[in-house]
């Protein structure tokens, strides 16, 4: 796939993201309950997602980057900031009109077993979207149905099983045939390949991007697995402690990445050549990733990187453009040799 592939004009926007913000907050007390704190699993994240177009985000467990696409989609509530499908704010809508939008974005769910009613037959799960948002007739359904079975590539004269027949990786086929089953224009995939085999896991990949070929889709896609993310993403997006840290094309990022937790994470991608396994430096990073409920002053990675400086430790980066179409919250890109770690 080519960095290029996907449209990058301004007007193709189809998901813009303004500082978003999530904290969770922490309660104690079990007669009064009061607030004394907060999780910030999302903390003033900004990006946008063009048409046909695949923002990866990776990251550490915990880093936020599920929060991100549930809080996109309103299954949480922003604490802060604004959430744009094309020119409508998704923050301020109420619940029906969210209902009403329901059918232009979509989730994919990491457990492909426990997203799907164990009681339902294939054909019921795939068919429900339709039921709550449609008018559609039985038999228009049931045609449905099966078109959307031979889409995802599973046999239409299956619809009649139940979830636990399947395999995995049918199980996130079903998952996808149901997610398509409005048409949407935007999904966020969480983590869709990381309970499959690994066998299995570029199929379903392949399948991701068939799909958005033949639909035009959008995909914000969630995943630890760097090679996975960049065979898919157009574009890739780096979190860490609830902060985006780096955006970038996918080339940009795998070739030349600038942020030091960026550049730890590319030194941890096996390489498949044994030679070059040998003979390339892996950066090990100290300690433990900081509570988000307690984060570190000034940039939240400072108490690990290999390179800080006292400034680090007390004032926030800014994210900014550093390069075209590569943004990055780093104080040390602007010093001579820039945030690169010495190897």
């Amino acid at each position: 796939m080519s960095d290029t592939s996907a449209p990058q004009a301004s007007g193709d926007v189809l998901i813009r993201v303004q500082n978003l913000k999530k904290h969770f907050p922490i309660m104690r007390g079990k007669i009064i309950s009061r607030r004394v704190g907060a999780v910030k699993a999302v903390d003033d994240v900004s990006f946008a997602i063009h048409r046909g177009e695949t923002l990866g985000v990776v990251g550490e467990s915990g880093c936020g980057k599920s929060t991100t696409g549930r809080a996109i989609l309103q299954l949480h509530k922003p604490t802060a900031g604004s959430v744009y499908l094309e020119d409508i704010e998704l923050t301020t809508q109420g619940k029906e009109d969210i209902r009403r939008l329901r059918p232009r974005m979509q989730m994919i769910f990491q457990d492909s077993y426990a997203s799907l009613n164990p009681r339902h037959s294939v054909a019921k799960i795939i068919a429900e979207p339709m039921v709550i948002h449609t008018d559609m007739s039985a038999a228009d359904m049931r045609k449905r149905v099966f078109e959307l079975l031979e889409l995802v590539g599973l046999n239409p004269n299956h619809a009649g099983r139940f979830a636990h027949e399947f395999s995995g990786g049918q199980r996130q086929r079903i998952n996808i045939a149901r997610a398509l089953a409005l048409n949407p224009s935007f999904i966020v995939c969480d983590e869709p390949i990381s309970a499959l085999d690994v066998s299995i896991q570029a199929q379903v990949v392949n399948l991701f991007h068939d799909l958005q070929k033949q639909m035009g889709l959008a995909y914000l896609f969630i995943a630890h697995d760097l090679s996975m993310v960049q065979h898919i993403s157009h574009r890739v997006a780096v979190m860490y402690l609830g902060k985006i840290v780096e955006l970038t094309r996918r080339s940009n990022l795998f070739n030349d990445p600038l942020h030091p937790y960026t550049q730890a994470l590319m030194s941890a991608v096996p390489e498949p050549d044994p030679i070059k396994e040998r003979q390339r430096a892996r950066i090990m990073l100290e300690g433990e990733v900081p509570s988000p409920a307690n984060p570190p002053s000034g940039c939240v990675f400072h108490n690990r990187c290999p390179i800080a400086h006292e400034i680090c430790a007390k004032e926030i980066p800014v994210y900014r453009e550093i390069k075209p179409a590569h943004f990055i919250a780093c104080h040390l890109a602007d010093l001579d040799g820039g945030s690169k770690i010495a190897l």
